[in-house]
């Protein structure tokens, strides 16, 4: 019965420090492409966001448009799920820690990319309103990273490869990370 407890501790606090940190991670980078705060999915993440992120902004200032703040409370957040994990399955705490929460957040944001692109291939064949919302933010998330692939891949009878090639290279960096660090 204990071990039952234990892993629902685990799946709820992986799930809620993880809910939060996507969120810090959304909005670091919409505010990294310059994307559209008036957007209403940008105006929710930032209420979300600001009650930990407006008071760690006046302790720690940006650095040449990078919003240092974010990356800061997305590190701590990583690193107290992971001690709050670890102490829960009595695994000690070292210096390590930071490293492995260095190592998720940046696999975790392969993976928020990941996920981004293949909703906004999956809302490209469904004909959406592109003034949407959602649709622009997915746009304003992607579009640095699948640009520089259009002007290398051209499209072929009017279909757009750049979203397989980006999923296809964002998945070989997934396997080499794993594979380096585990």
């Amino acid at each position: 019965m204990e071990s039952a407890f234990l892993k629902i501790g685990i799946f709820l606090i992986n799930t809620l420090f993880s809910f939060y940190i996507i969120m810090v991670l959304l909005r670091f980078l919409l505010q990294w492409v310059k994307a559209d705060f008036y957007n209403p999915i940008c105006q929710l993440l930032m209420k979300i966001t600001n009650p930990l992120l407006v008071p760690l902004r006046k302790i720690i200032p940006g650095f040449f448009g990078l919003d240092l703040a974010a990356i800061v409370l997305m590190l701590v957040l990583q690193i107290i799920a992971l001690a709050l994990m670890s102490a829960m399955l009595s695994i000690p705490i070292g210096i390590g820690i930071i490293l492995a929460a260095i190592i998720k957040l940046v696999l975790l944001t392969i993976n928020v990319y990941f996920f981004a692109i293949i909703i906004r291939a999956l809302a490209s064949w469904l004909n959406p309103n592109p003034y949407h919302p959602a649709s622009m933010a997915l746009i304003q998330l992607t579009e640095p990273i699948l640009a520089p692939i259009r002007r290398v891949v051209p499209s072929i009878a009017g279909f757009d490869l750049s979203p397989i090639v980006a999923l296809i290279l964002l998945q070989v960096l997934l396997i080499f990370l794993r594979s380096i660090f585990g």
